[in-house]
């Protein structure tokens, strides 16, 4: 949280010495319009850049051997874990690649632009508050692979109006529609034996 909220800040350069960025270090900077990853950052915590709804794309120095960008949005070298979708990016539709297995915690959290997203088979777990206050998302499509959507993972899409939850799912967490105003439908397989406190709640 080293620059959480800090709502006037535009511009920052991180420089080569830096190996770690913390946990929210940079959430809700609301008018940070670009950020750059050098080379040397090899730990990136939880919803780093999350909310920067003036972040257009988040960048890596071609030579980081941890993290990579695609188009913008923010991946381990791999590509197989979604840490942070800028929330600034313009597109209204997103499909994530077939190659993800884990979308991590605060990585769609308030990218107010986005109406529809794709989540793909590949996918197994949502984690928690990964698209808190995407209060636009309006469809999702949850992949089969699916088995967890952990707490608050859909809270505040309050634009939403109906969920189906794939059969592979088996945990529904706590929060994890809560303040979800618009939704009118929502389809619970036989697979989901837990649902968490207040899943549902306004």
């Amino acid at each position: 949280e080293a620059f959480h909220n800090c709502t006037s800040l535009k511009n920052i350069t991180i420089p080569d010495s830096v190996t770690s960025i913390g946990s929210f270090a940079f959430r809700d900077c609301s008018n940070l319009t670009g950020i750059t990853i050098p080379d040397s950052v090899e730990i990136i915590g939880n919803g780093a850049f999350g909310g920067c709804i003036s972040l257009p794309k988040i960048e890596v120095g071609e030579g980081n051997r941890k993290y990579t960008d695609v188009d913008g949005v923010l991946f381990d070298k791999k590509k197989i874990l979604l840490l942070n979708y800028p929330a600034g990016k313009p597109d209204t539709t997103y499909k994530i690649t077939d190659d993800v297995t884990s979308i991590r915690t605060y990585a769609f959290y308030r990218s107010l632009n986005l109406i529809s997203v794709t989540i793909p088979d590949s996918v197994t777990s949502v984690k928690s508050d990964a698209f808190y206050r995407c209060t636009n998302l309006t469809n999702v499509t949850i992949g089969n692979g699916v088995t967890s959507i952990e707490r608050a993972a859909f809270a505040g899409c309050t634009s939403m109006t109906s969920i189906t939850i794939p059969d592979g799912v088996t945990s529904i967490g706590a929060n994890a529609f809560w303040d979800c105003t618009s939704l009118t439908s929502i389809t619970i397989p036989d697979s989901v034996t837990s649902i968490g406190a207040n899943a549902f709640r306004s």
